[in-house]
């Protein structure tokens, strides 16, 4: 009796409780009923892993609509977009390479389907029909790209530079104009945040009117450095890249000049070249300096395979100031006797990558006509490494 009579005081104290918490409420909760325990289930390791693949990139990424070709996989650098595609950033939607054991290589590697190759560029263009190709295939075989492209009216964006020789760029530049095709190039300078803060930097006046440009870039050596025998094939032939280090490592700084001087034509170029390799480099030079007169500044591109590390950078020296963009991000500015080293601030889409670069530029056909990826631009480039090779064989001073 005593502990029915204690159950029912609890009970009665717990619904009292209960009754005071619900008074305190604006509105009352509705009822909610527990739900069913659910059945406990193991899932192998790969199905956990699959889902979250197929999961996550619906709810946080769309799936890129522009549709994407490859030409060539011989150039080293294509481990950059096939990354991107493995990350779901690309849409590729066909892959031409003649060379078949390339298609074992890159499809093991990175899981491509056998449905994308093709061994023909036209094939793959007119089956697959993408808005833009790009290329990865030797310097001297970019104009067959533009050559194929171009009268189906898909635009082209490859490697740096633009060209073997400047005739080569001459007829590109004739199809991508006649056939109202972009014709871009990519340099991986172009989406350092360092290079577009000294660019700014100067564009507020804040270091005077340039005087002196100069520009570090290269390596120890395509082949010190690991680079894959197919891409050493052609990359170490004066035909096929149309020079060795000059052409490969020059261009960046021609193309950086070209773009902080507004797209100015140089008035003269003078260069020198140097072996130190010719056993490992037997056919071409791996080491330039070009000297880049224009009416008011002077630059210095300094291109090599014998660098004892690897550099990207570029010095401006303007009237009043200095800057110095050591790498990707880190930054030097001096005036006055001033200076500030800091990070610089991160690229905004589509100034920071290649591929929303070229999104951008397709659906945007009219906008940054002279920027580093320029035909415009690179047409300049082409220019200039055209009168270092010249400066180099005829041992003077070219005028443009």
């Amino acid at each position: 009796m005593k502990t029915k009579l204690k159950l029912l005081l609890t009970t009665t104290a717990l619904i009292l409780s209960g009754i005071g918490i619900a008074g305190a409420q604006t509105t009352p909760p509705p009822p909610v009923s527990a739900p069913a325990p659910a059945p406990s289930v193991t899932l192998p390791a790969d199905s956990v892993n699959k889902a979250k693949k197929d999961t996550v990139p619906a709810v946080h990424k769309p799936i890129p609509t522009l549709k994407v070709g490859i030409m060539g996989l011989n150039h080293d650098h294509i481990h950059l977009i096939l990354s991107e595609y493995r990350k779901g950033n690309v849409n590729i939607v066909g892959i031409a390479e003649p060379n078949k054991k390339l298609w074992e290589k890159f499809g093991k590697a990175y899981n491509l389907p056998d449905s994308l190759f093709f061994e023909d560029l036209k094939k793959m263009c007119t089956t697959r029909k993408p808005a833009i190709v790009l290329g990865y295939n030797e310097v001297g075989k970019h104009v067959d790209i533009v050559e194929t492209c171009a009268p189906l009216g898909i635009s082209v964006m490859v490697e740096k530079p633009l060209a073997a020789t400047l005739e080569q760029a001459k007829r590109m530049e004739f199809l991508a104009l006649k056939y109202y095709v972009k014709v871009l190039t990519n340099y991986e300078t172009t989406w350092y945040p360092s290079f577009q803060d000294a660019y700014n930097t100067v564009k507020l006046d804040s270091v005077g009117m340039i005087r002196r440009m100069v520009v570090h870039d290269g390596h120890q050596g395509p082949r010190e450095i690991g680079c894959s025998e197919d891409f050493l094939s052609w990359l170490t032939d004066p035909v096929l890249n149309g020079a060795g280090a000059l052409n490969d490592f020059g261009c960046y700084g021609a193309d950086l000049m070209t773009w902080l001087m507004k797209g100015q034509r140089p008035i003269a170029v003078t260069a020198i070249a140097r072996h130190y390799k010719p056993n490992i480099y037997p056919k071409v030079e791996d080491d330039a300096t070009i000297l880049v007169e224009y009416a008011n500044a002077t630059g210095q591109i300094e291109a090599s395979w014998n660098w004892p590390f690897g550099i990207k950078d570029m010095e401006i020296f303007g009237a009043k100031g200095y800057i110095h963009a050591f790498d990707k991000d880190s930054v030097e500015l001096k005036v006055n006797n001033r200076v500030r080293g800091y990070k610089a601030t991160p690229l905004v889409s589509p100034a920071d990558a290649p591929v929303a670069y070229f999104t951008a530029a397709l659906q945007n056909p009219l906008r940054n006509p002279d920027d580093r990826s320029s035909l415009k631009y690179n047409m300049i480039v082409m220019q200039i490494l055209d009168a270092a090779k010249r400066s180099i064989k005829e041992g003077k001073r070219i005028v443009l």
